[in-house]
């Protein structure tokens, strides 16, 4: 069976509260888009896993796929599958990448064993995986709260809305990134703000990551700038970093940001 893990991008980012088990409470919308990896799992002989295109620190052994594969096995008496995860979501992005991948692992399996498992179900596997995991098993977007892992429903309409994402080569660190954030309550009714015209976004939402990585990376603050400056209507940069996006009323102009790593599609 192949898939097609596909990535996130976050519409405002606040984070409230530090907890006691050392995550952080947060506030954001996540929005699936079309930039996505390639994934295939089929019955072997023996459990394996190998990764093509972009490479991927740490052991395979590790690999969130795997562990996937194994979350399922406590409960479930699986028989070997083989793994190959073509890999073009970057790493360290701020996209999501290695949840989706677990995640839609997870649901792979669900099928190929036909597991009959709720979403609901899936979710729950999903959570001990990673922060973003259990999104990508709805993948729609939703109000997320908690760890990033509880969500709720939002209405928000972007048929129709274009927008490119731009990786500068540059591995941001969750670590790194909440070095510098001082947690905060989320503006009042900010979700309120953003199912209201796309035009109207820029004064309001915020992503608090910026804060402390713009002053670090300027070239992320640049980038951001650079996509007000081609006409998008609003741009942010995405979860921890360090992919910064532009979301424009109509076509993404052309020959924008020859020199990195971009992908653009509808919403």
């Amino acid at each position: 069976m192949v898939a097609f893990p596909n990535a996130k991008i976050n519409l405002g980012l606040y984070i409230t509260e530090k907890r006691s088990d050392g995550y952080h409470n947060l506030e954001s919308v996540f929005v699936p888009v079309g930039w996505s990896d390639v994934l295939e799992i089929l019955p072997a002989s023996e459990t394996s896993f190998r990764s093509t295109g972009l490479p991927i620190p740490g052991e395979a052994s590790t690999n969130l796929c795997l562990r996937a594969y194994e979350q399922l096995r406590k409960d479930f008496d699986l028989s070997p599958v083989r793994i190959h995860l073509h890999k073009v979501v970057p790493i360290g992005a701020g996209l999501g990448g290695g949840s989706s991948d677990a995640a839609f692992t997870l649901k792979v399996l669900n099928t190929l064993f036909d597991l009959k498992l709720s979403t609901e179900a899936l979710e729950a596997y999903a959570r001990p995986l990673g922060s973003d995991c259990a999104f990508f098993i709805r993948n729609e977007a939703k109000f997320c709260v908690g760890k990033g892992d509880e969500f709720s429903e939002i209405m928000l309409n972007l048929a129709g809305k274009s927008i490119l994402l731009v990786y500068p080569d540059l591995h941001s660190s969750t670590a790194e990134a909440y070095a510098g954030i001082r947690p905060r309550p989320a503006p009042a009714q900010w979700t309120q703000v953003v199912q209201q015209p796309l035009h109207t976004w820029q004064a309001s939402i915020t992503n608090d990551f910026e804060q402390s990585l713009f002053p670090k990376y300027p070239q992320l603050a640049q980038i951001k700038r650079q996509l007000y400056e081609a006409g998008a209507a609003y741009a942010s940069m995405s979860g921890s970093g360090s992919t910064v996006y532009g979301i424009f009323e109509g076509e993404v102009p052309e020959a924008l940001f020859p020199q990195l790593t971009t992908w653009q599609g509808k919403l």
